[in-house]
């Protein structure tokens, strides 16, 4: 089979490889409104771009009228967001943050996950998640269909039994987290092999 995109519509695209470029790691991203509410949503298009500067990627898709979700708005404003790794224990949180809610209208209380002061930027980290990067607007993608958001990493927090600052290692034994596979489908990464 093969399927030429140009003859094809852009949701087709979407539902093609969004559901074929899987699993996709899940950015449960926050920041603040020019009000100060926090907004919490996920993204699975997302992803680490390098380590020197240490950037990650973050694509917001537009809604159906054109205009920015709340995240976007938020970091084009503010410069700043926080990226959450999301494991099992909190997945369904996340997955409610993904409810559209107004702007005024934090998810995080919505859905009961706990604010805590970040050290560098202003959007608060969530408590309950295992990994949260801090993050300052590093550069600005633009398509017909996403904000594409590139954000430099300043800190760094984790559950404490998940680094080892000895040998710089994740203590995978401890890390158990959750992957988009498409639509509402998610995978966990309990099921692991080594080779070589």
């Amino acid at each position: 089979m093969e399927i030429d995109f140009e003859a094809i519509t852009e949701y087709q695209r979407y539902k093609l490889m969004a559901s074929l470029i899987v699993p996709r790691p899940i950015a449960l991203v926050t920041t603040l409104s020019a009000s100060g509410t926090i907004n919490a949503a996920p993204f699975s298009m997302f992803n680490m771009l390098g380590e020197e500067p240490p950037i990650v990627m973050i694509s917001i898709n537009r809604l159906d009228d054109g205009s920015l979700k709340d995240t976007a708005v938020n970091i084009a404003r503010s410069r700043e967001f926080v990226v959450h790794l999301c494991d099992e224990a909190m997945a369904e949180k996340m997955h409610r943050c993904g409810e559209r809610l107004a702007p005024d209208v934090s998810e995080l209380e919505k859905v009961g996950l706990t604010p805590v002061a970040s050290s560098r930027v202003a959007p608060p980290r969530i408590a309950q998640a295992p990994v949260a990067f801090e993050c300052t607007l590093w550069e600005t993608l633009e398509t017909t269909s996403r904000q594409i958001f590139i954000g430099c990493v300043h800190r760094l927090h984790a559950r404490d039994e998940l680094i080892d600052t000895e040998t710089w290692r994740v203590r995978l034994q401890h890390y158990f987290p959750v992957g988009r596979f498409g639509a509402s489908d998610y995978v966990t990464t309990r099921e692991r092999f080594t080779l070589g």
